[in-house]
């Protein structure tokens, strides 16, 4: 709601003028009370929902903080594995060339 042309307390404190063949007063009484009724219930959730939204943007904020931790965490560990697993396979490598080319370089 960006604008609002009345407020609770000013529908309570409207007056109007009677006239000679003018509305009953208490039947608009009764009827603004119940429009004043809906409109503080009105108000209410509307501030309740604001309430509720911020409590979940922070939340959302709070997920996408951890969601960037892990992800951040997740390459790290998968870059030391990778680095163990270069080692590994780097020293398989030398093994196989000791074997196969080993007899060779010790003739020489």
């Amino acid at each position: 709601m960006t604008h609002k042309n009345l407020t609770s307390q000013d529908i309570y404190q409207k007056n109007f003028r009677t006239s000679m063949r003018g509305y009953k007063a208490t039947e608009v009484d009764e009827f603004l009370d119940l429009i004043l009724q809906d409109y503080d219930t009105y108000e209410k959730e509307i501030a309740s929902l604001k309430a509720e939204n911020v409590a979940l943007l922070r939340r959302l904020e709070n997920e996408e903080k951890q969601h960037s931790f892990s992800d951040q965490t997740i390459v790290a560990k998968s870059s030391t594995q990778m680095n163990g697993t270069n080692y590994d396979i780097l020293k398989r490598i030398s093994n196989l060339e000791k074997h196969v080319f080993g007899a060779k370089l010790d003739n020489n």
